[in-house]
């Protein structure tokens, strides 16, 4: 079993939540009151804010914030520069705002330098293309990109775009539609 590691210029409250065999790299601030699950990997320079929830085995690279109201399940992969956001109507200086929650559901990958406006789903094994604003919910296993973003076909669990007859050409598992939502074909 490999150990926890924490670079020394991590800044990791003791009054934070933190799984076992996670790695934090430079520059990385977890605050109190943070929840982060077993086996993952936080690179330098992210920021994970009171009340963000992290599931095992997430990865989250450079320069990443995690602000209150998101919750990462298991297996999501953020990107760097990837950019969450928790009040759609930010104001310097606004004493009472609304918490607007992001649920990224597991397995999910958020291409670099994407960015997520909050009160939204990402679905199970999404997939949103770097550089993309993603306005709405994004349904499970679909495929979005560009700003705003938009539907572009969907993707297997492996990650790889899957063919208009559903099929993965990497694993071949083969998928089909049932009332609108994407189902591995049994």
């Amino acid at each position: 079993m490999k150990e926890s590691f924490q670079h020394p210029t991590a800044l990791v409250s003791p009054d934070a939540i933190v799984g076992e065999n996670i790695r934090v790299w430079a520059f990385t601030n977890i605050q109190a009151g943070a929840v982060i699950g077993r086996d993952c990997n936080i690179c330098d320079g992210c920021f994970v804010e009171n009340g963000a929830m992290i599931g095992n085995q997430v990865t989250i690279k450079n320069n990443v914030s995690v602000f209150e109201g998101v919750t990462l399940e298991d297996d999501v992969f953020c990107g760097a520069n990837v950019a969450f956001i928790n009040d759609r109507y930010p104001r310097s200086t606004k004493k009472d705002w609304t918490l607007e929650k992001t649920h990224v559901k597991k397995g999910a990958t958020i291409g670099s330098n994407a960015t997520l406006l909050c009160g939204i789903t990402v679905g199970e094994s999404a997939f949103i293309g770097a550089g993309s604003v993603v306005t709405k919910d994004v349904g499970d296993f679909c495929l979005v990109a560009g700003n705003p973003a938009e539907f572009k076909g969907y993707v297997c669990q492996c990650g790889k775009k899957l063919s208009e007859d559903l099929q993965c050409e990497t694993c071949q598992k083969q998928f089909v539609l049932i009332d609108q939502r994407l189902q591995l074909k049994v």
